[in-house]
């Protein structure tokens, strides 16, 4: 094997090898570079060097040559990746040689179930041709699929028979290793002694169309089958091959082994839920497809992609199972570092239906008008929570705040917020602030206080008093009123006439808002926790201001009138309690009382 090595090392080309895995850019005479596949980024930092046939990343400090790179990124042993690289390179192999009698028992178990596989699907795409297989052509017909789009994706079919692939296979494989092709099913049974007994082996598919799944080298490895049958006795629409050792439903993107060159080249992936709508847009020659056939993306399906791109389209069926889906794998794409547009077709339609309805020009221009993943979430947000009301908008925003929390970079994160901000109608400070909130305590939700109780007239002064669509001119009016207000009662000693007018404002909040300059952060504006609580509730359920700077300027009257009405109610409760209504005291307040009244009318009567 060593010297076998050596020689496929001499001849491989390092700089083609790896970049069939990543898009690499010329960076100097024999230097390219690339984002690393081994660790998330922005900018390249990955090396690889044409010359001395070695990689490095000044990221993550990865290194090595074309054989480490390759059992690296593919999980291979160092023989496995020396077989890899001479297969890529088209050398040929010698007799293989292995470290331990498992290893090549496993190794041999794995060929079988491959040679069975490609076995099972050159038979299933036989039975398509035959007689038998007139109601599947019809079908595939009927959905737009071509005799072109048969042979490219091997599309084939399954008879109605039980017997038909296991007599076909037979010959190939012992009865453990078909039963562990997943291809078959049983009915088992046990002993008297409570051991299983293995029952007859019979074809698992039956009357459907089979599309085969192959992995990222084109071979194929699981089956994904649709029935032709209708009722009841149906069955489920859709059947896939079950866990096998050379399958695993999370760890396999439909049509990667040959979309990853058009990704690679037009760097995007374009993601879709089905293989039907797959293959509707590959044949049609969107080549950079892959589906995720019908579950929400894995880990291990994230690091396939991300040898080939990080950015991603997606576009998903619009049903309410497509919707949760696209956003489960936006949510662990983001996670990724990913940066992702999302797709909605007119009319609620899925991508196969689309371009065979409306043509691959109008699909084009769909995905060059994809979505923004921030703009598309909100807009989910708003079609979900509609409403003006302060419990709408903590929906939203704790329908947002998850996704908003997994974004790395933090710019990103404050561009996202200050958009849901302003299309949610919330004040876009008091959403940063609550996102900062949630992730100091890691948490995915807005914390739901305990109700402030506001009185309108109180709601009427802060929205007036921080209403920044005001001109400078209005704006410092309005205030400079609000100080010579704030002087009078100085002068007056009524320190306790918020106590009356403004009861549920907290201790000092009046005179932070008096000396508030125009555009100050509202979470600025509050000096302590308790008064930022209050202007959130304030500033999450306002809606848009109809009041015209007139009606602002009449706070400073309307905050003198309600300061008059405490008083005079505050003074008549005193004359009511005294003992002697002849003393001079009582003959004193009753005094201010009048006063205090013909000053009333006259602030009303001009009002």
């Amino acid at each position: 094997m060593a010297d076998f090595a050596q020689t496929v090392k001499q001849q491989a080309d390092i700089v083609k090898v790896i970049g069939t895995y990543i898009r690499l850019r010329k960076a100097g005479a024999q230097n390219y570079s690339g984002l690393c596949p081994f660790h998330k980024e922005k900018s390249p930092s990955f090396s690889v060097h044409a010359g001395r046939q070695f990689y490095h990343c000044f990221g993550c400090g990865q290194s090595g040559d074309i054989f480490s790179f390759v059992s690296k990124i593919e999980n291979l042993t160092f023989p496995e990746a020396v077989r890899s690289v001479a297969q890529k390179c088209g050398i040929p192999l010698p007799k293989r040689e292995y470290n331990s009698p498992e290893e090549a028992a496993e190794a041999g178990v794995r060929r079988k179930l491959i040679d069975l596989h490609e076995a099972a699907a050159a038979w299933f795409q036989q039975q398509l041709t035959s007689p038998e297989g007139a109601l599947a052509r019809e079908y595939l017909a009927g959905r737009g699929v071509t005799p072109e789009a048969i042979r490219t994706f091997r599309i084939g079919y399954a008879p109605d028979n039980f017997n038909g692939l296991r007599d076909k296979l037979a010959p190939l494989a012992d009865a453990e290793t078909l039963r562990a092709s997943g291809l078959f099913s049983s009915k088992d049974s046990e002993d008297q002694q409570g051991n299983a007994v293995p029952g007859r082996l019979y074809d698992r598919f039956r009357k459907r169309v089979m599309f085969p799944i192959l992995n990222e080298s084109g071979k194929v490895i699981a089956f994904t089958a649709r029935t032709l049958d209708t009722g009841d006795k149906a069955g489920p629409k859709y059947i896939n091959s079950p866990e096998t050792p050379l399958y695993s439903k999370g760890q396999v993107l439909f049509n990667l082994d040959k979309a990853k060159a058009a990704m690679r080249q037009m760097d995007f992936a374009l993601l879709v839920e089905g293989q039907m709508d797959c293959i509707s847009v590959y044949m049609r020659g969107i080549q950079n497809v892959i589906a995720t056939s019908g579950t929400a993306f894995t880990e291990m399906q994230v690091a396939l992609l991300r040898r080939q791109t990080t950015n991603v389209v997606v576009n998903f069926d619009p049903d309410t199972a497509g919707a949760n889906a696209a956003e489960k794998s936006i949510a662990l794409l983001t996670e990724e570092g990913f940066t992702i547009k999302v797709v909605t077709l007119d009319g609620g339609l899925d991508p196969d239906r689309f371009i065979r309805e409306r043509g691959v020009e109008a699909y084009a221009a769909a995905i060059r008008g994809a979505r923004r993943q921030s703009d598309y979430l909100i807009e989910r947000a708003r079609q979900s929570f509609p409403g003006a009301s302060s419990d709408a908008k903590i929906k939203a925003m704790n329908y947002l705040l998850p996704h908003i929390r997994r974004i790395p970079q933090k710019l990103e994160r404050d561009q996202f917020a200050h958009d849901a901000a302003q299309k949610l109608g919330i004040d876009s400070a008091v959403l940063r602030e609550e996102l900062r909130q949630a992730a100091l305590k890691r948490q995915d939700h807005v914390e739901v206080r305990a109700e402030v109780g506001i009185m309108a007239f109180e709601r009427f002064f802060i929205e007036a008093a921080c209403n920044d669509q005001k001109s400078p001119g209005e704006y410092q009016e309005l205030h400079s009123n609000l100080r010579e207000f704030d002087e009078k009662m100085r002068t007056a000693t009524r320190s306790d006439w918020q106590q009356q007018v403004l009861p549920n404002l907290p201790v000092g909040l009046f005179e932070q808002l008096v000396v508030r300059q125009q555009g100050q952060d509202i979470e600025a504006t509050g000096d302590t926790e308790e008064q930022r609580v209050l202007l959130r509730k304030v500033f999450l359920e306002a809606g848009e201001s109809t009041r015209s700077h007139e009606q602002d300027m009449e706070i400073v009257k309307d905050l003198e009138i309600q300061t008059l009405r405490a008083t005079i109610a505050q003074k008549r409760s005193l004359v009511g309690q005294a003992a002697d209504r002849n003393s001079m005291e009582h003959i004193r307040v009753s005094q201010e009382i009048l006063q205090l009244e013909r000053k009333l009318r006259e602030l009303e009567c001009g009002a």
